[in-house]
């Protein structure tokens, strides 16, 4: 276990000793909004200014009440930039009702069943010897990769992410903003 992580459930634990709310570490803003750590994924994605057509996507794929859920998770979310960045049309096409599996499984490859802090990431990329692959919620495997502190994560067509916010502390689980749409490898 690393300092992080002893400094972690050492404040956790004294927080619910001593009755007051739990506050893990001072969460960054993000999409111009205060993300709380006693807040979910979706009580602090649906604040968030740059993160309005993940929540669109997540509300209309029927995630809702699984990113509500107690976790843990962690989630790569895109901006809405990386949306604008796909192929003209492949938002509106996605959110049609006929395809809600399709842009489900996206969604889902966005998720990693398991709380991971970036020093964990980094961690395990060291550990592996320079990059580490995880399987997420919707079946794909991501590549993991750290470089002077800075998190990549590279999808199966290739598409690479970086992280741009880390460590965004949530009550079941973590979010990482990424600047990119990550897909499986038979999606687009």
């Amino acid at each position: 276990m690393n300092f992080r992580a002893i400094t972690l459930a050492a404040m956790l634990t004294v927080s619910a000793i001593s009755g007051s709310a739990v506050y893990a570490q001072e969460n960054p803003e993000v999409g111009g909004a205060a993300m709380f750590a006693d807040k979910n994924i979706i009580e602090n994605a649906v604040n968030s200014a740059d993160h309005t057509t993940l929540v669109a996507a997540v509300k209309a794929a029927g995630l809702v009440e699984t990113l509500s859920g107690p976790g843990p998770f962690t989630v790569l979310a895109p901006v809405n930039a990386a949306f604008d960045a796909l192929p003209a049309g492949t938002v509106d096409a996605l959110l049609k009702p006929e395809n809600k599996e399709m842009l489900s499984t996206i969604l889902a490859c966005h998720v990693i069943p398991a709380k991971a802090l970036s020093t964990d990431i980094v961690g395990m990329v060291e550990a592996d010897g320079g990059e580490h692959v995880v399987d997420t919620v919707g079946g794909c495997k991501l590549t993991l990769k750290a470089v002077d502190g800075k998190v990549t994560v590279t999808d199966e067509n290739g598409t690479v992410a970086n992280v741009t916010i880390a460590d965004v502390i949530q009550s079941n689980g973590v979010i990482h903003v990424i600047d990119a749409v990550l897909t499986p490898k038979s999606a687009m």
